[in-house]
């Protein structure tokens, strides 16, 4: 009887021990698991260690314990592809999830919302879509909420209104709808940040957002539909608040009330029917009957109902277009003479200049600038006439025809193209950079790249208006900026140069000032958190009134996904000697040969993927090179030695700030604090050690406080 009971024992035994080795993973581990069987592509090392016979899942990577209990999923940048699975939702201690810039599809299960303890949920950088469950309001304890860059629909703000210890919330390039219902201001009093921008919002601005008295970085309701005018309570806002409501319904007058008045035009263009400072469109034309007639709108204060100043006026306007008509016909006549001579020097001889061509002429001249035939002008405006011509800012009053009939003036050439100015019939005047002439079946990742660094609008940014793409020909069409770049700025009166004014102090602060602010737009604030990576002196344009705008954002890749090699043209001068570089003006200065690596943080020949410490370092040599005016690399007999190395170097040999500065600066002993300041700024952002660089944001916040 016992032999015959042994082996049902043994058999016992086998299958007690076989369950315990299957279920030897908690709930939590089995949870988690589900995540890596419903993934269909991930980086290799990600689920390396998820092994289903450990006993918890704490040892895993990306997820984070407490007492053995799951308290954070970190998995961001892993190439995560597939859906969430429900599961997730028995992660009872669950307090943080950054699942961000993965590949993600699918809609957000309502039983992920069962773990009632979440503080942070980062889905940005998806692509998931789909309604948000109203079970997102029982996330009582959620303080930061990202779920940018994915295709999520419906409305979702309402539920919001009850995570009333949300600190950032950031909802922005999805597909939402609805209103801002009324209470978010009152409920959501803890909210840092507030991102809508780029959904389909709609319905007014609640007069309740001006109580979200700790917002600190920004309030971005640009890309929508909201209308109605603007709630004077934004004003009591913290003046430390980015507010931004471009391309909207809005209307009315401006609120001219506390952070409103700091605020620049750049934050509320888009509205066609806002009025009033800073926008610089009088409100009073704005309430006149559409239907009459438009010269009234032009007359001086009181004269329209007063018969001797209309006489007057009408005298004035008859000589003025007398005057102008002799001023036409005489412009017209000599262009007909310089016309025919042009024609008549320079048949198929080759061009070097496009001036008095159209644009379209200009196309036809190939990147060696032989000459072209009327046939293949013919057959170039056929061309394109098929292709697509996209204009990124819906506000715009230009269409390809109106580009091609433009006057044309050759700027320059590099190896990401040919530059052109060209004007408008209408005297509006654009930068457009001729891409390659290959790579046609890269459209869509084309597409993609042009139209994201299209929606990054700042008024320290070169605005991208539009683009064109053909098999033929790929256009990227920018704001002109009138007054060359930094490089020459920095660097008037050296030899080769065009005279130009020598900058003041308060203009360099500005310009210093300028640049921080929209390097921390695309670090902080951009749609997508960027890196520019290359940045120097002559990406920087200065606009009429001296102000800089980072130019070329994003062109390197543009170049590349449109075909065109991104080999530079070879730098020939010798250290020391400026030379012309293609850029938006045609008499600009470069850093001498091969200094465009000294703007390179150390780290960059080391590590492939660009950092935003990478360009603080270069913003840290640009600041050097506009204090002490002296290019990168300076020579010293012989031997070259880098600019951070030589102002370490005279720091360290207590060498007085007059020996560093600009030779201009020196002489103004009430600006010497200021320039201090600044100089350890720069010093802080040339340190070797990327994370002991500050983030832009914090320098903004230190230059601003420096009047």
């Amino acid at each position: 009887m016992v032999l015959l009971f042994l082996p049902i024992l043994r058999l016992a035994f086998l299958v007690s021990s076989s369950f315990g080795f299957v279920g030897s993973l908690n709930e939590e581990g089995l949870a988690l698991l589900s995540l890596k069987r419903s993934a269909n592509e991930y980086t290799e090392t990600i689920f390396s260690n998820w092994d289903s016979s450990d006993i918890n899942p704490c040892s895993w990577n990306g997820v984070g314990c407490r007492e053995d209990k799951v308290i954070s999923l970190r998995l961001p940048d892993k190439n995560l592809s597939g859906l969430l699975p429900p599961a997730l939702g028995n992660l009872s201690a669950l307090l943080h999830v950054n699942l961000r810039n993965n590949k993600l599809i699918g809609s957000l299960p309502v039983v992920f919302f069962d773990a009632m303890r979440l503080q942070s949920l980062v889905l940005s950088g998806n692509s998931l879509s789909g309604p948000i469950s109203p079970e997102i309001g029982k996330l009582k304890y959620l303080r930061t909420l990202d779920l940018s860059q994915n295709s999520f629909n419906g409305s979702i703000l309402l539920p919001l209104v009850r995570c009333n210890k949300l600190k950032l919330l950031i909802l922005s390039q999805n597909s939402f709808t609805g209103s801002i219902p009324n209470g978010l201001g009152t409920h959501l009093i803890s909210l840092q940040k507030l991102v809508l921008s780029y959904n389909r919002f709609s319905g007014s601005i609640p007069d309740d957002i001006g109580n979200l008295s700790s917002l600190e970085a920004t309030l971005d309701l640009s890309h929508n539909a909201f209308t109605g005018s603007i709630p004077p309570s934004l004003g009591t806002l913290p003046n430390r608040v980015y507010i931004d409501l471009s391309y909207n319904n809005l209307s009315g007058l401006i609120p001219q009330i506390g952070v409103l008045l700091n605020v620049g035009p750049t934050a509320f263009i888009g509205n066609p029917f806002l009025c009033g400072p800073p926008v610089k469109i009088s409100c009073s034309s704005r309430i006149l009957d559409p239907n009459s007639q438009s010269l009234l709108h032009h007359l001086p204060p009181g004269s329209a109902g007063n018969p001797a100043k209309r006489r007057r006026e009408s005298y004035k306007i008859g000589v003025f277009i007398t005057i102008a008509a002799s001023v036409t016909v005489t412009i017209f006549l000599i262009g007909l003479f310089i016309s025919h001579l042009h024609k008549k020097a320079s048949s198929c001889k080759g061009i070097q200049d496009v001036s008095g061509c159209n644009f379209k002429e200009a196309l036809m001249i190939r990147k060696d600038f032989f000459c072209f035939a009327k046939d293949d002008m013919d057959t170039l405006s056929e061309t394109m006439e098929r292709n697509n011509f996209v204009p990124l800012d819906l506000q715009d009053n230009f269409d390809l025809d109106k580009l091609l009939k433009a006057s044309a003036f050759l700027l320059g050439k590099s190896g990401n193209g040919i530059v052109y100015k060209v004007v408008l019939e209408d005297g509006q005047t654009l930068a457009v950079r001729r891409l390659g002439n290959e790579g046609s079946e890269r459209f869509k990742e084309f597409e993609s790249e042009v139209e994201a660094i299209g929606k990054l609008r700042h008024e320290n940014i070169v605005s991208l208006r539009a683009y064109y793409w053909s098999l033929e020909e790929k256009l990227l069409i920018y704001d002109y900026i009138p007054n060359g770049d930094l490089a020459t700025a920095i660097h008037v009166g050296k030899a080769g140069i065009v005279s130009f004014s020598p900058l003041s102090w308060h203009a360099r602060l500005r310009i210093i000032k300028g640049i921080a602010r929209g390097l921390a737009y695309l670090h902080e604030f951009s749609p997508k958190k960027y890196v520019y990576g290359d940045l120097k002196p002559s990406k920087i344009l200065l606009g009429q009134n001296m102000e800089p705008l980072i130019s070329d954002f994003g062109l390197g890749r543009l170049a590349n996904k449109a075909g065109e090699s991104q080999t530079y043209q070879a730098e020939q001068t010798m250290i020391g000697t400026p030379e012309q570089e293609s850029s938006y003006e045609s008499m600009t200065i470069k850093s001498p040969a091969g200094l465009s690596s000294y703007y390179q943080a150390p780290e960059a020949s080391k590590v492939i993927k660009p950092s935003q410490k990478w360009d603080i370092y270069s913003y840290g040599v640009i600041i050097l090179e506009i204090l002490t005016a002296r290019f990168p690399l300076i020579q010293i007999g012989p031997l070259g030695i880098d600019l951070v190395q030589w102002i370490q170097l005279s720091i360290e040999k207590r060498k007085p700030l007059s020996d560093i500065l600009d030779p201009l600066l020196v002489h103004d002993l009430n600006i010497e604090e200021e320039i201090s300041a600044v100089l350890k700024v720069a010093l802080a952002c040339v340190r070797k050690s990327p994370e002991s660089r500050p983030s832009m944001r914090y320098l903004c916040d230190i230059l601003a406080k420096l009047k």
